[in-house]
């Protein structure tokens, strides 16, 4: 998984704790496009040592440039019944601004995929914003399929 875009210098690679604050500021610009979550960098940061724990059900994939982390791709294992076994939900893709259209987000998606399949799933699903147009041409372009499916969401307290 740990591999080198030579071409552009691009890292991609397992998240690490010292890249938390860096993957917070990519989580900001995300749901600042993604409006139906909250911005709370004091949340985020309680979220993704968790995800690093868990390493064998999640995986935080980043593509670094330079020293920089400039993108970030997570996915997460769970059980699907309907398969019959692993699947993986993709979340929080995302790529810093000024280091989009260089292929980034597909080097982020495919390492998440090779993860996948090293984990034996069957099957990948993701949330997309539907005003999130450029992300969902992203996946359209990238063999990804439209559902039947809604998502709703309930917070307890």
């Amino acid at each position: 998984m740990n591999g080198k875009n030579n071409e552009q210098n691009i890292v991609i690679r397992r998240a690490k704790d010292k890249d938390i604050n860096c993957l917070v500021e990519l989580l900001t610009v995300l749901l600042t496009i993604e409006t139906d979550f909250i911005i709370d960098t004091k949340q985020q940061k309680k979220g993704l040592p968790i995800m690093l724990e868990q390493s064998n059900q999640c995986c935080i994939i980043v593509a670094e440039h330079e020293g920089q982390v400039v993108g970030m791709c997570t996915g997460q294992l769970l059980t699907s019944t309907s398969e019959g076994g692993l699947k993986v939900i993709l979340e929080d893709l995302v790529v810093a601004a000024e280091h989009r259209g260089r292929g980034i987000a597909s080097l982020l998606v495919n390492a998440v995929e090779e993860w996948v399949v090293k984990n034996g799933a069957l099957r990948i699903d993701l949330l997309a914003d539907r005003r999130n147009i450029p992300a969902l041409n992203f996946y359209k372009k990238h063999n990804w399929n439209s559902t039947e499916l809604i998502a709703l969401q309930k917070y307890l307290p």
